[in-house]
């Protein structure tokens, strides 16, 4: 069977899937554009487009956001062509519609299957926008901006023949219609690697820190350091903790960009928050660490006696399922998709997201009695080999829908 694979950064979410039908046998290949490299190795062939607008008139603000989309799918449809040429017809499409790329992908192949990844559809109230009251003044554009992003979402899911969602709380998002033909299924944590290491250790020579299991560490991790992913709540429950803990060690990883939601007015959320509550850290205690290796970040699950998680109601981050995964105990929002993944007091713990009092005692509480938490570490992970098992659960999960899509007429 032939099936491709399209993502704006390819493989993205399609990292496992893409390997795992090649070595089933299946014919694959992908489409990405041309100015991203993920860094990711891929055994398949790939089609690359790059995108342009030309000469064209400027056109309404609000129409800006998809016509980005549209510029995406004309640039994705001629490398569709040129795959078309090479002799390539694909049975399956899997893409990831986000950026538009799967918007013009059925007038090129017209037989496939698009079976579309839907991680998530904007709302202007209660979601990543006007949830959080210390950003209350979301004018009219801003709205209308995000909910703008729908358009192409919509045009996607019309025509997909099958939607495919990580998380049943991202599935609910979408529109009750288009929550009927689609499924959830997980991309799938690799358990064999996200495990529980004893041996594992860290060292910043330039830092002059070393930490391995057993030191009283405390983790948090995010793309990018910002509200969405509830950085100015840590950051405001750590001068209670570090004053409470003080052997402890705290590492934060991610950058000082925006990956969600609005730009600060000026500097980075980082600084901004790094800023308030500065005269009450200890700075020789805790570390930034930009962005880090995958295998540094992992190490940091395997030895964390802490690891905290805290979203607005949005797409779920990898990184909290590896780290349950790897062993760690998560103190996380109580926020969906958090409240899909995480039980009270037996994978994890829970906390209002804005509730900085209550995350500082949760988080003191875990780092004080680590030996009374083992069994949440132990049955946190067993969680993520039963439902989220890449090898196990996840890729079998996405044969059948294979095998299920294909039989349909």
């Amino acid at each position: 069977m032939n099936i491709l694979f399209v993502h704006q950064n390819f493989p993205g979410q399609f990292k496992h899937l893409a390997p795992f039908y090649q070595a089933l046998g299946h014919q694959v290949r992908g489409i990405k554009q041309v100015s991203l490299h993920s860094g990711e190795q891929t055994l398949c062939t790939t089609q690359e487009y790059k995108p342009s607008r030309g000469n064209t008139p400027g056109i309404h603000p609000l129409a800006q956001e998809f016509e980005t989309k549209i510029i995406r799918a004309e640039a994705c449809a001629n490398a569709a062509k040129e795959l078309k040429k090479s002799g390539f017809e694909p049975d399956i499409i899997f893409a990831h519609p986000g950026w538009g790329e799967a918007l013009l992908l059925k007038t090129i192949f017209p037989k496939a299957k698009l079976i579309c990844h839907m991680e998530y559809f904007y709302q202007a109230q209660g979601q990543d926008l006007n949830f959080d009251p210390e950003f209350p003044d979301t004018t009219f554009d801003d709205q209308a901006r995000l909910l703008s992003k729908n358009a192409n979402l919509l045009l996607a899911m019309e025509a997909m023949d099958q939607g495919v969602s990580p998380t049943a709380w991202q599935a609910s998002t979408l529109p009750v219609w288009a929550q009927a033909k689609t499924c959830i299924i997980h991309e799938g944590i690799n358990t064999q690697i996200c495990c529980p290491n004893p041996s594992a250790k860290i060292t910043l020579p330039d830092r002059q820190v070393s930490i391995r299991p057993g030191d009283e560490v405390l983790t948090f991790v995010a793309r990018n350091l910002e509200p969405v992913r509830g950085y100015h709540i840590f950051m405001r429950a750590l001068p209670e903790i570090m004053a409470r803990r003080p052997n402890l060690k705290v590492f934060i990883v991610g950058g000082h960009d925006v990956s969600y939601g609005r730009r600060p007015t000026e500097g980075s959320y980082h600084q901004r928050y790094l800023t308030e509550v500065s005269d009450r850290l200890d700075p020789k205690r805790i570390f930034f660490l930009g962005k880090v290796s995958y295998e540094a970040f992992l190490y940091l699950m395997q030895i964390t006696r802490c690891h905290v998680y805290l979203t607005y109601p949005f797409v779920l981050s990898w990184s909290m399922l590896e780290a349950m995964s790897a062993g760690a105990v998560v103190v996380g929002s109580s926020t969906p998709p958090v409240l899909d993944i995480i039980e009270e007091g037996r994978t994890g713990l829970l906390v209002d997201f804005f509730d900085v009092s209550g995350l500082a005692e949760r988080v003191c509480e875990v780092l004080a009695n680590p030996e009374q938490f083992q069994t949440i570490r132990m049955q946190a992970r067993q969680s993520i080999i039963e439902r989220f098992d890449l090898n196990k659960v996840c890729l079998p999960a996405y044969q059948q829908l294979l095998e299920r899509v294909v039989s349909k007429n």
